[in-house]
């Protein structure tokens, strides 16, 4: 069974764009794969676009973040539940089960309610059912941690975004810190690889690799 992937990281760096990326790679290049991956779309956006406050005002509202946190949980677990259950109607066909490209992860919600809220707030939605089941099921994916340049940041006026580069920065160090709490392997894609063809190449490899090493 082929790996999934988790393309995760701070804000702005570049996270969608390799998803789309890779996604036209396995489309086009079918010797990697029997069938195409399954796309898990960014689900954060998504649930924000419904929230009555503004980024801004959730940002500094404990309570309304850690609620905002705990629906993005939901939201990725239910996203991930939908491409799992294809993969199992695949087999059933007799076909190569098709594994799925995350555009972000069940660790994103846990770094920013860290980040933003508290360490046991964050443990509180890692005892979540839906966080625990995702959570063993990255356990046996490729993480890819995109490693942060100031360079890249912009404002969308929709997602939670850093005031500065020091919070920026301090976001990027937690998902590896988490990563390593809860003992996930992860690769960190360098920001010096900034050539879209090299940045997918950097994954298409590891994930070709029988072990992922923690960086």
């Amino acid at each position: 069974m082929q790996r999934n992937i988790y393309i995760i990281g701070a804000q702005s760096t570049g996270k969608s764009t390799i998803v789309s990326a890779l996604e036209d790679h396995f489309t086009n290049c079918q010797s990697s794969t029997s069938i195409p991956p399954s796309i898990v779309r960014e689900v954060a956006r998504g649930v924000m676009s419904k929230q009555q406050d503004s980024a801004n005002e959730i940002a500094r509202s404990p309570e309304a973040m850690l609620e905002l946190q705990g629906l993005i949980i939901k939201a990725q677990a239910i996203a991930e539940r939908k491409v799992v259950t294809s993969s199992s109607s695949a087999m059933q066909m007799e076909e190569a089960p098709p594994f799925f490209i995350s555009d972000r992860s069940a660790i994103d919600p846990i770094v920013y309610a860290r980040q933003y809220v508290g360490p046991r707030e964050s443990e509180q939605l890692m005892s979540l059912e839906d966080w625990q089941l995702m959570c063993k099921r990255m356990a046996c994916s490729l993480i890819v941690v995109c490693e942060a340049d100031v360079s890249w940041l912009t404002q969308d006026g929709v997602r939670l975004m850093p005031s500065t580069t020091g919070e920026w920065l301090q976001t990027q160090d937690l998902f590896r810190q988490i990563l390593k709490e809860v003992s996930l392997p992860f690769v960190v894609l360098p920001k010096e690889l900034t050539d879209i063809a090299d940045r997918v190449a950097f994954v298409v490899k590891h994930w070709r690799s029988s072990s992922v090493t923690t960086s």
